[in-house]
């Protein structure tokens, strides 16, 4: 079995949304509670699969303390890293190698980016987006619009 056919059947497997793009690439929509939904893209190279997903845009503040919560995570990941842009746009990336590809393998590097992206994002945005999400949250309470997405940062919101 290919590389590709290996990915392919561990995708069906799992039953999670995915496409293909071209011969050697996927594109995994891995659902999440807190981050709703992360584009996971899969891309086999010559001897690695590459591994990729944007978790979030530029920090609008405090990217000094979103890079360091980054780096001071990453000692501890499994098969990916965070990672930013030129931008400063932040990712998990990660490469593995292809002689190590198996559903299993598939199952793991895919279940640690919904993990790690997932399981920071609340975290990040505060840290990153605070200002805008107390501001967002104030106004909505001011013009009675309703606060569901954003019940997450409640406490956050409402401590200034």
């Amino acid at each position: 079995m290919t590389t590709a056919e290996t990915i392919e059947a561990a995708l069906r497997d799992t039953e999670l949304d995915y496409e293909r793009n071209g011969p050697d690439a996927f594109v995994v929509n891995l659902p999440g509670t807190r981050r709703l939904k992360t584009a996971c893209w899969l891309t086999i190279g010559e001897h690695a699969l590459s591994v990729e997903a944007f978790v979030m845009r530029k920090p609008d503040e405090n990217a000094e303390q979103v890079y360091r919560y980054l780096l001071e995570h990453n000692a501890r990941m499994y098969g990916v890293a965070w990672s930013i842009d030129d931008s400063g746009d932040v990712y998990l990336s990660g490469r593995v190698a292809l002689a190590s590809i198996s559903a299993a393998e598939i199952d793991r590097l895919l279940g640690a980016v919904l993990e790690y992206a997932d399981g920071s994002f609340n975290a990040l945005l505060q840290l990153g987006f605070g200002s805008s999400i107390r501001r967002e949250w104030a106004w909505r309470v001011k013009n009675g619009e309703s606060l569901a997405n954003l019940a997450a940062f409640e406490a956050f919101a409402k401590n200034q």
